[in-house]
């Protein structure tokens, strides 16, 4: 299992364990900075740089809803946490949100919406609008915006009203008086969601063009209408962002999905955590809504652009501009499987891996169709997490129990965000009669693993398939991830204990392959970082090369150093967050790829002397992971497979030379080619350049 040589460091120095940590939340939102370059990367089809663009904006409004609460908390308690003053935490927090937000609304409107322009594709104004194009927005805000207005004037008998989690609001200072004669003079308006935030205009008022109008731009265009005889003075559209994490207390709730549902009413009137307003906000208006709100200054976002740049993806979708957009990407059948086979025949052969989204995802759920229609089939069990909406495989295991089978559904009702639709499909397996559970309580059920057991002959065999990713047919056409299919006696026996123990919550026997946490994962890979480090202090091999989405974990972070200070050489591949201290003699290379497809397989590689072990999960490394889920991680002993998971999935990301940013001595990122170097190069760097997502 070769993996390429490097020229070896320099010794690290001593201090390197006690450097300078970085702090996760500036971490996550450097992550989204190198998301945010794809924006500028003129490669990159046109729509396609603009939904990195929204990409950005959906991230950060969950970075907000999950992450922000307790620095603002901090703020508003001015309370002193962990020896730092949190108030400073929440001010280098939010200036690096700005930063990050300023540079968004740079490229779209001085980057992508000129070239948008240069090809046909621009929004329009209201000062920008001809007199057609006015009437039609004129007729389209009567007909069917206006009806669904309801402005409220406050005073006394007519507070602030409740304003919903990420909706799209107008404030309004009004001159004059109302119909009582009284000088009532703000008023706020809420736009329904159910209204398209994004309009193309119809071809006879377009001019040849393909003409976008905001639905913000059309209610204030026609803010008047809703305030008749009073003038409408400064006004400003805002969007408040609020914490969304539900807070149920799993100890004492009778059902936990009863609770969950009746929580996620109140997520949307979270406390608010940020305010974005127009850049033309008058200072007034701002400061009534900070006051509002309860929000510090650094809160404030004003945006030279739409609040809400997610909604902007409507225009990928309207536009029908095909050269704007990637080339279909064509996921070739796994090529382990055939399509008509047996897949119990074929796993009796050996191990099966189906690497997302480059081969499809359809090989899965043939795999689970095949046990659904099998009469020797006689029970499934599956984990859920996220699953999404509309799922092939949700189907296939209602199907399941209809035709008899014992169907046995391990459903995390907590899997964030996906709540409602894994509650929505709970209660379908339950009424179809299938035993649904819901894990343990105050863990999150992380691990994905699906379990067939079938009757051959006079004796049952089971069949398995693991992953480091979701069971979710579109994000696995989206995401990098690695499925193993198996037929191993004591891999599958380790899956049925695991289901039992989630079902029954029976003590754990002791697992014959398989990692688990948060039982074992967490000290085995500590243990097998310490094994490469004594191996690199007896002048042995000593290799680590471990690919994740985010590293986060003291721990790991720690016996990583260790490990490099005895002379280890270690290769990081990380998406995302990463916390490991900096140093300029450091011997640990951090790079994160960011390219088509989202990063998303976990795959940990050994080499300790003779001994080599390669292992996938589905845990990064993150306390939360170790910790607090319930997360599982297997041995690839297969050398064939082990070797093929090697070249694509470590020594490919190793070597690329255009997703690739790596981390320098100052702990900054920097592309290992930058775009601009790509442009200038021309054809030539066409032919030397290497990347990991196919190519």
């Amino acid at each position: 299992m070769p993996l390429p040589r490097f020229t070896a460091l320099a010794a690290p120095r001593a201090a390197l364990r006690t450097g300078h940590w970085p702090d996760r939340d500036l971490s996550i939102l450097a992550f989204n900075r190198r998301v945010l370059a794809q924006a500028e990367r003129a490669e990159v089809p046109l729509l396609e740089r603009l939904r990195y663009l929204c990409i950005v904006s959906s991230n950060l409004d969950e970075f907000f809803e999950v992450r922000a609460e307790p620095h603002v908390t901090a703020w508003r308690e001015n309370t002193r946490r962990e020896g730092a003053d949190a108030a400073g935490g929440m001010r280098r927090l939010m200036a690096a949100a700005h930063d990050l937000v300023g540079r968004q609304y740079d490229i779209f409107n001085d980057v992508l919406q000129p070239a948008m322009a240069a090809q046909g594709m621009r929004i329009v104004s209201h000062l920008e609008r001809t007199d057609a194009q006015r009437r039609w927005v004129r007729g389209h805000f009567l007909r069917e915006v206006k009806p669904l207005l309801v402005p409220v004037a406050l005073d006394p008998a007519h507070p602030f009203p409740m304003v919903a989690n990420k909706s799209l609001n107008f404030i309004v200072q009004l001159k004059g008086q109302d119909a009582f004669g009284r000088s009532n003079d703000i008023a706020i308006v809420k736009v329904p969601r159910v209204l398209p935030r994004v309009l193309r205009m119809p071809a006879h008022v377009s001019g040849g063009e393909t003409l976008f109008v905001m639905l913000s731009s059309v209610v204030r265009a026609h803010l008047a209408d809703l305030f008749p005889g009073r003038e409408v003075g400064d006004f400003s559209h805002f969007r408040v962002t609020r914490d969304s994490d539900l807070s149920v207390d799993e100890e004492e709730v009778k059902s936990l999905r009863t609770a969950l549902r009746q929580e996620l009413h109140q997520r949307h009137y979270g406390q608010a955590v940020r305010l974005e307003v127009s850049s033309a906000c008058p200072d007034a208006l701002s400061e009534l809504l900070l006051r509002q709100f309860n929000l510090p200054d650094e809160a404030l976002f004003k945006v030279r652009g739409p609040v809400n740049m997610v909604r902007l993806q409507q225009i990928i979708e309207l536009a029908d501009r095909p050269d704007g957009l990637f080339a279909p990407y064509a996921a070739s059948y796994p090529v382990q499987l055939r399509r008509g086979e047996s897949v119990f025949e074929r796993l009796r052969r050996g191990d099966v891996l189906i690497h997302l989204p480059f081969e499809s995802f359809e090989g899965v759920i043939d795999f689970l169709r095949q046990a659904v229609h099998d009469p020797q089939v006689l029970a499934i069990k599956q984990t859920i997490y996220r699953a999404g909406s509309d799922s092939r495989m949700m189907d296939l295991l209602i199907e399941a129990q209809r035709r008899g089978k014992e169907v046995t559904a391990v459903v995390e009702l907590k899997a964030r965000f996906d709540e409602e639709a894994n509650i929505n499909w709970a209660e379908r397996l339950e009424q179809a009669g299938a035993q649904v559970v819901y894990g343990v309580v105050g863990l999150k059920t992380h691990a994905k693993m699906l379990l067939i057991t079938r009757r051959e002959g006079r004796r049952l065999h089971r069949y398995g398939h693991l992953s480091t990713g979701n069971y979710n047919p579109r994000t696995a056409a989206l995401y990098t991830d690695l499925s193993y299919l198996t037929a191993d006696a004591r891999l599958t026996a380790d899956m049925d204990r695991l289901f039992v123990h989630l079902a029954s919550h029976s003590r754990l026997p002791r697992m014959q392959r398989m990692w688990l946490a948060p039982f074992t994962l967490h000290q085995q890979m500590l243990a097998r970082i310490e094994a490469v480090a004594r191996a690199a202090r007896r002048g042995q091999s000593a290799r680590i090369v471990a690919k994740m989405n985010a590293l986060t974990d003291p721990a790991l972070i720690n016996a990583l150093l260790h490990a490099g200070d005895a002379g280890a050489r270690i290769d990081l591949i990380v998406r995302g967050a990463c916390t490991l201290p900096t140093d300029a003699g450091r011997p640990i290379r951090v790079r994160s790829i960011i390219g088509r497809f989202l990063e998303h397989s976990r795959v940990f590689y050994f080499e300790a002397g003779r001994d080599e072990q390669l292992w996938l999960s589905s845990a990064d490394w993150m306390s939360r992971n170790m910790l607090r889920r319930v997360e599982t991680a297997w041995p690839v002993t297969d050398a064939v497979l082990r070797q093929r998971i090697v070249d694509e999935c470590l020594t490919a990301y190793l070597h690329d030379t255009r997703d690739a940013w790596v981390v320098d001595a100052g702990g900054d990122y920097r592309q290992v080619r930058p775009a601009s170097a790509l442009a200038r190069q021309g054809a030539q760097a066409a032919l030397t350049t290497r990347y990991a997502q196919g190519g």
